[in-house]
C-alpha cells in the first residue's frame, strides 16, 4: 500500500511539472505609448504590438484603463505561440488636458498582469492663451 501511494505521489508531481512546460509569454514591443502635443479632435487611435514568445496559446482575457475617456479593444481569439497581436487604445481627444493613463492587461500568461500606459497631450490651438506673450505693450498702444 505504501509503494503504491509513493507511485501515486511521484507520478503526479511528474504531471504537474510536465503541465508546468507550457506557458504562454507575453512580449510588448513597448508598454508606453507618447501621444506627443496633439490637437483637439485628432485621431485618438494608438495600438500596443506584441508577441505570444511562450510554448501554449496566450488568451487575453480583460483589458481595462483607468477613465472612461480611454477605451481598450483586446484580441478576441487566441494567440499561438510565435504569433503576434495588438491591443488598441483609443482616447478621446475632445477633452483638452494632459494624458496620462495606465491600460491593464489580464491573461494566462508567465506574468497574467501587464501595465501598458499612454501619455501626451492634447491642445487647442484655436483658443489663445491670455498668458501668451503679445507683441506690443498695453503702453505702445
Amino acid at each position: 500500500m505504501k509503494n503504491l501511494i509513493a507511485i501515486l505521489f511521484v507520478g503526479m508531481l511528474s504531471i504537474s511539472a510536465f503541465a508546468q512546460d507550457k506557458v504562454a509569454k507575453i512580449e510588448f514591443k513597448t508598454d508606453v505609448i507618447d501621444y506627443g502635443t496633439i490637437e483637439k479632435g485628432a485621431d485618438g487611435v494608438r495600438v500596443f504590438e506584441f508577441t505570444n514568445t511562450g510554448n501554449a496559446p496566450l488568451i487575453i482575457t480583460r483589458v481595462t484603463s483607468t477613465c472612461g475617456c480611454t477605451v481598450p479593444k483586446k484580441p478576441e481569439g487566441p494567440i499561438l505561440p510565435g504569433q503576434k497581436g495588438e491591443i488598441q487604445v483609443k482616447y478621446d481627444t475632445q477633452r483638452v488636458n494632459p494624458i496620462r493613463k495606465t491600460i491593464t492587461v489580464l491573461s494566462n500568461a508567465d506574468t497574467p498582469t501587464v501595465a501598458l500606459k499612454i501619455k501626451g497631450e492634447v491642445v487647442d490651438s484655436s483658443k489663445t492663451s491670455v498668458l501668451d506673450k503679445k507683441d506690443t505693450s498695453i503702453m505702445e498702444q
